[in-house]
């Protein structure tokens, strides 16, 4: 009876309960009280149990992508950097919830309609060898910014030889434009002997393995959360901040993997295929 839905037996649910499974049995011949049903179903191993949404990737590539992430990290070299690329919002600067000590008697509230005091946009790039974190404000997610975060990217890294870029399948993350501005610098790369620029991109739909997203929520949970900054300026400099003290934290403890204590990520900054970076539903 189990194996069948509630509804082969007149019922209209798509799941048992033992009120059900106790009618349906009458019908039978069947009479049991409803605690021998339970412990019948819990001696044959079976229990009610939620399922999991998971999100997953559906790019045919997904294996091939990821061996040549993971095979990059493996042999990266010590003048070779990677960089794991992504945005952070857009995301509204008003007064937001979380948890919070409050005193006794005190209720934490949150209105449920705000005005906004402005929105912004952060993009930015982790480098997995150091840990360190390069990051602007953006007004939009397009091409041209990914461009400018490339510059700057060479221009902090010019004792690299080579840097690689690793990030979701978004559309400016892909584009003829940026194509192009990666292929004209590593010409010049084979005349000047500068750094040249590697993409490793991530397989579609599968954000959950950039390394970026465990520091976008670590940062979230620390500066946002809870948070009701006057102005979009106010919430910009607490980031910044918490990004330079991130940054001279693991510059003074140098590793390649995160830490949980330290901005508070959910994950450590390495490379994992079974690694949640973004969303505890991801898979």
């Amino acid at each position: 009876m189990l194996h069948s839905p509630p509804s082969d037996f007149g019922f209209n649910r798509s799941t048992w309960k033992r009120d059900d499974l106790q009618q349906a049995l009458k019908t039978t011949g069947v009479l049991l009280s409803k605690r021998n049903i339970h412990s019948i179903i819990r001696s044959a191993g079976y229990r009610w149990l939620k399922a999991k949404q998971v999100l997953t990737s559906k790019d045919p590539e997904y294996r091939n992508k990821l061996g040549n992430v993971q095979s990059i990290l493996r042999h990266l070299q010590r003048d070779e950097g990677f960089f794991s690329i992504d945005e952070f919002g857009p995301v509204a600067v008003l007064k937001r919830g979380g948890r919070s000590l409050v005193a006794p008697g005190v209720n934490a509230t949150v209105p449920q309609w705000q005005k906004s005091k402005g929105t912004l946009i952060i993009t930015a790039a982790l480098e997995l060898s150091t840990n360190q974190v390069t990051h602007f404000y953006s007004e939009k997610k397009n091409t041209v910014e990914i461009v400018k975060l490339l510059d700057q990217l060479l221009a902090c890294n010019r004792h690299l030889s080579r840097i690689y870029l690793s990030w979701d399948a978004a559309s400016w993350h892909m584009s003829k434009q940026l194509a192009r501005r990666i292929a004209s610098n590593n010409v010049m790369a084979e005349v000047t002997g500068s750094t040249r620029i590697e993409t490793a991109p991530l397989p579609a739909g599968a954000q959950f393995l950039n390394v970026i997203e465990a520091v976008f929520s670590g940062m979230a949970r620390a500066i946002l959360h809870n948070s009701d900054y006057p102005s979009v300026d106010e919430a910009k400099r607490a980031i910044d901040r918490y990004f330079a003290e991130r940054n001279l934290y693991f510059k003074g403890h140098p590793k390649r993997a995160g830490n949980k204590i330290w901005g508070g990520e959910r994950e450590t900054t390495t490379f994992s295929e079974s690694s949640n970076h973004k969303d505890p539903r991801y898979r």
